[in-house]
């Protein structure tokens, strides 16, 4: 495969208009107030290379919600904090065909959560985050990422009393299982750690050097980076993974703000940021560019 800096800022512009073109298909999420008044036409990415080159385009300056994305660095941190083999007694690592947030997948289980990237399983691990209460373990997550990554996450007040202006009664009902069948302890707080970290925000720019942790961090376990990224490539697009591991195989995530993230293995990460979402709650310019860039270091090599 060669090289993300050999990609030409023409060649990435062309394809920034292809994408834009493409998000006219994709559908606002109406179950945020907020995401819901997002401005549709809005697009931006960046390309940050494991020796620092950035390639960007739109808006990099500005501040969305990780949303989902938040899943991989919280299973990250605590593969770092706990270990793999206490994570893995908690949740599980293979793939659904049912939607993020599906209660029927996880009674199928019999309470035993599929994989880190669903809701259910990343509200178990929510549950073990290290703090006393939601703000101090949302603040523990933030701080190592920050400082692993030497990036500002900050919380979005707005955006997280907009997440709880509502009841998410399929988060509630996730909640109630996992409490059930003595997943978790302590629902409500987290519930609401959950949705703090889910509100974590920050720039395109500083979603792809998240990104390189999943790349190249000289203070992470390449174990636990290899686990992270081989679960983002199975299930880190819901029902899209499987697809989309065939034809592009970059490991993935996305989050329902419109921000997806993939990383390039030896190479550096993508982070693109446009709200409309497809059936599956994928940005649909998101994924469109990750493809057009996918297939273009292919052919490159031929």
């Amino acid at each position: 495969m060669k090289k993300l800096s050999d990609l030409s800022s023409e060649q990435l512009s062309y394809w920034f208009s292809e994408a834009s073109e493409q998000a006219k298909q994709g559908k606002l999420p109406n179950y945020i107030p907020l995401l819901q008044q997002s401005e549709p036409t809005v697009f931006t990415f960046c390309i940050v290379t494991r020796n620092n080159y950035i390639l960007s385009q739109g808006d990099s300056q500005k501040n969305f919600a990780l949303m989902s994305i938040i899943k991989p660095f919280l299973l990250l941190y605590l593969l770092s904090e706990l270990g793999e083999e206490l994570i893995f007694k908690k949740v599980g690592s293979q793939s659904s065909n049912y939607s993020f947030n599906s209660l029927e997948q996880l009674q199928l289980d019999h309470g035993f959560p599929r994989n880190p990237m669903i809701n259910s399983g990343a509200l178990t691990l929510a549950s073990l985050l290290p703090g006393k209460d939601s703000n101090t373990r949302c603040k523990n997550l933030q701080q190592w990422l920050n400082q692993q990554s030497e990036c500002h996450l900050f919380l979005d007040e707005l955006m997280l009393h907009s997440v709880q202006s509502l009841p998410n009664l399929g988060n509630k009902a996730i909640i109630d299982e996992l409490s059930k069948t003595g997943q978790i302890n302590e629902p409500e707080i987290t519930l609401d750690t959950y949705n703090k970290i889910c509100c974590l925000s920050v720039t395109v720019i500083e979603l792809a050097r998240l990104g390189l942790l999943l790349v190249n961090s000289p203070n992470i376990s390449s174990n636990n980076v290899t686990i992270v990224r081989n679960i983002m490539t199975t299930c880190g697009l819901y029902e899209a993974s499987e697809n989309f591991a065939k034809n592009i195989g970059f490991p993935s995530k996305s989050g329902v703000s419109g921000a997806i993230l993939s990383v390039v293995p030896q190479q550096g990460a993508i982070a693109c940021y446009s709200p409309p979402l497809d059936a599956q709650g994928n940005s649909v310019a998101g994924l469109y560019l990750v493809e057009k860039i996918a297939m273009a270091l292919r052919a490159r090599e031929k």
